[in-house]
């Protein structure tokens, strides 16, 4: 079950109005250690087949079958802060898995490994000097998730650091890499460059 705050509630019937035929599609993207979540109303009829229709305080809401483990027992605010406003999603207690499959929480497999010696061997050494590490958080299929800290969290360069230097180490050498994400939350650094 999803539940909204009175906040969330009272902004989503304003943006409903008294279209009766309009639901909330909830989709979830990012790796499942560290998931994001987009938020669009849409009509009732725009159901896809592998939606699930939800009914949770008088609100429909369509979540693919796929993410339900994540938005099952989720908190939805609407927030307003600095420079941002919008609705948060809150997955619940124990619903983000841990990263990677090892028994520690590391990611494993070719891909892991060979990433994890890039960024032992050849980047963190590199950024060491400014105080910057990167870690490898997860894998997924040739998809990596990497987050930045220590100086490079926050850091106003830390994207051009990652892009045009970090990427391009790691696709060299693990030439089966196709994306590279950055999972940083960057603007709870030290020096946050909002």
């Amino acid at each position: 079950m999803i539940r909204f705050t009175d906040r969330a509630r009272e902004m989503l019937q304003t943006f409903l109005g008294d279209e009766e035929d309009q639901a909330l599609r909830i989709r979830v993207g990012g790796p499942r250690t560290a998931p994001t979540f987009d938020l669009s109303l849409v009509a009732t009829t725009e159901r896809q087949d592998e939606e699930r229709p939800l009914e949770t305080d008088g609100i429909t809401v369509f979540v693919k079958e796929d993410d339900m483990l994540l938005v099952d027992g989720a908190d939805i605010d609407y927030v307003e802060r600095v420079n941002e406003s919008g609705f948060e999603v809150r997955p619940a207690e124990g619903a983000v898995p841990t990263p990677g499959s090892g028994s520690n929480g590391t990611p494993t497999g070719a891909i892991a490994e060979k990433v994890r010696e890039v960024l032992d061997s050849q980047v963190n050494p590199a950024i060491a000097a400014h105080g910057g590490m990167i870690s490898l958080v997860d894998v997924e299929e040739t998809e990596i998730y990497v987050e930045m800290g220590g100086g490079c969290q926050g850091c106003a360069l830390s994207r051009m650091t990652l892009r045009q230097g970090v990427e391009r180490m790691l696709r060299e050498a693990v030439p089966e890499l196709t994306a590279v994400h950055d999972i940083t939350d960057h603007a709870s650094g030290e020096n946050p460059y909002l």
